[in-house]
Parts: structure tokens; sequence; C-alpha cells
């Protein structure tokens, strides 16, 4: 099949929804399971060093390999036991506890939020073992200030590397967002203060509320887009004044305002961020079952997968826009889906 030119791709995306809705499915055959067909209620979505898809295959307690080019799926974490166990040994034997994001450092090792361990861990890609890098296995709150390993953690839905290379980590049972150097193990809080408020316009990352912090997407120019699943909301962080502007949703649920000001949106838990070339965000707008995107030039938002009842999507929570395509993790499918 004919390509179309990376440039046409993308605005087809953002501004032709009947070219939009043109979605191939990668895997899954939309029934629960765990063979080279089948997924189980599949999360986040990575793109690793080598140009596969890397992606958490949650209810399958496993992080499974795709190769876009053969279609060959493989395992890189997780025996398909739902526990917590492994440190030290085979990342493959170890057992996972809902794993619901993943990203890949700078050296090509792999990181995994595990809600209900309430730990990040690691891959090395090198040897295979896997370790704790940030939790101890009991959900609470404390540690800040010392090592990451020492430190307790709950919930933890989303990973994102900062400009820096340091560990940002929605801490959302804790309403929070930490922080993991990882040249030193240290851990703080980089966001949020405990309480599930709503999140003055402007106001300073360091000691305001977040209601609902779920998961991040970075820009180019280091800016951090930021998702508040309770909050109804999509913020940005400005790399320069460590402030939050909010950019979309008004804070009320809902599905309403495709055409206009993504302000004056209303969304449905957001719960997947995916930052594209050409200042445009993509938002897995998961309890309205749709894809949306924000051009963040004019603040239009629109809807580009979806009709809002599910059924052409259900409950989808991972997006990646990744060489001129929109990958799309229709979780309650049980698919993985692109847009070209």
């Amino acid at each position: 099949m004919k390509m179309l030119p990376y440039a046409l791709i993308l605005t087809c995306l953002v501004t032709c929804p009947a070219m939009a809705a043109s979605v191939s499915t990668l895997i899954g055959n939309g029934v629960a399971g765990f063979s080279d067909g089948q997924v189980n209620n599949p999360y986040g979505l990575v793109l690793g060093p080598d140009d596969a898809l890397y992606f958490c295959d949650l209810d399958n307690q496993r992080i499974r390999r795709l190769d876009l080019a053969t279609r060959r799926v493989t395992t890189i974490a997780g025996s398909g036991e739902r526990g917590y166990r492994g440190d030290g040994g085979p990342a493959v034997d170890a057992a996972l506890n809902m794993p619901h994001e993943l990203r890949f450092d700078s050296r090509g090792d792999l990181y995994v939020a595990e809600r209900d361990n309430h730990v990040i861990r690691k891959v090395d890609m090198k040897t295979g073992i896997v370790s704790t890098v940030a939790g101890t296995g009991a959900a609470g709150f404390g540690g800040d200030g010392g090592p990451g390993g020492k430190a307790q953690l709950r919930q933890p839905h989303s990973i994102i590397f900062d400009r820096n290379g340091d560990l940002l980590i929605c801490d959302i049972g804790n309403q929070r967002i930490r922080r993991l150097h990882l040249d030193t193990g240290i851990i703080e809080t980089y966001a949020g203060t405990g309480e599930a408020k709503p999140t003055p316009e402007g106001s300073a990352v360091g000691g305001t509320p977040l209601k609902g912090p779920r998961t991040l997407a970075a820009a180019p120019n280091g800016d951090l887009y930021l998702a508040l699943r309770e909050g109804n909301a999509i913020y940005r962080i400005d790399s320069k004044t460590q402030t939050l502007h909010r950019v979309a949703g008004t804070g009320e649920q809902g599905y309403s305002g495709d055409g206009g000001d993504a302000l004056n949106a209303k969304l449905a838990g957001p719960k997947g961020l995916a930052y594209a070339p050409g200042d445009i965000l993509y938002i897995a707008d998961t309890e309205n079952h749709v894809i949306r995107s924000v051009n963040l030039k004019t603040g239009v938002i629109s809807t580009v997968l979806g009709t809002g009842v599910r059924g052409e999507l259900s409950r989808p929570h991972g997006v990646l826009f990744a060489n001129g395509a929109l990958y799309v993790s229709d979780s309650e499918a049980h698919r993985i889906r692109v847009l070209r």
C-alpha cells in the first residue's frame, strides 16, 4: 500500500474526520486472551529504541513487544502471575500487578508503573533483570528526601522522563506527582499537595493541589502536559516558569466543545496524552470512548476517533504518536489500533 506523506498524514489526522476514522487493528480480535493475536486490556504504549511497539498488557500482567515489521509478539516482563515477586531475576519470570504505563530512559532501559504493587520497576534491557526503583510494595505516602526504594507510593499510574532525565511519577492515590532523580536515587514531591482540589490558573507547580494527576506528555521545548482524571482537564506545565496553565476542559465531566475553544470543552476522565509535531495534543478521553485532539496553536478541540458511544472505542487508555501514525490502546475492546 502506498503511504501518504508525513505532513499530509498529520494534517488529515487533525482536520479530516473521515480519514481519521480509517483505522486498522495491529493486534487483538476483540476477545480477551493471551496469544500471538490476542491481548487483554492493553494500556500504556511506547516506541522502543528498536522501533518496536511496547505495551502494558494489563490483565495478562505482562509487558509485551510487538515488532511492527514482522508483527511478531514477545513478552518482555511478567509471568502472567498477579503479584509482587522476582526482583533480581529475569523480568519474564517476575510477577507484576496491573502495569499501567512504561517508558524507556536514555540508556534504553525500561521503566514500568505498577498500580497495585505501588511501585516503579526497571527492566535492564541488556540483562533482562528486573528491579524496583521506587516504592516498597505497600500503599502509602512517605520517603520524600530519601531513596526511592524506601519511599511509599499509592497507585502510581503513569511515568515520564523530563528533559533533565528525572523520572516523574503520577502518584494518583496521593494526589501528587513525585520526582525520582535517577543519578542519586532520591525521590521528592514535584507537584500536588495531597488534596484533591481545583488547580488555580497560573499557579506554581510546587504547593498547588491536583485533582487526579493521571498522565503526562512532553513537548520538545520541555513543557509538560498533565491530564487530571477527576479534574476532567488538561494543564500545561511551563518549563521556564514552572507554572500550571489549563489548555482543555472546564473541569465539569461531559462530552462537548468540538470545533471550539478547548478551554470550554467538557472531558470525561482523560487517561492518556500524546504530543505530536505541529503542536497537536492527543487525548484519550476515556469515559467518553473517544480520542480527541487539541491544536495548541489555535486552541481548537476536535474528535479524531470514536462517536462518544461505547462500541467504536471502548474505554481507550493509551495514545502514542510516532512515525506519522497515532497508536491507540482500545483497552476494553482488547485491541491496539492505529490511524494512518
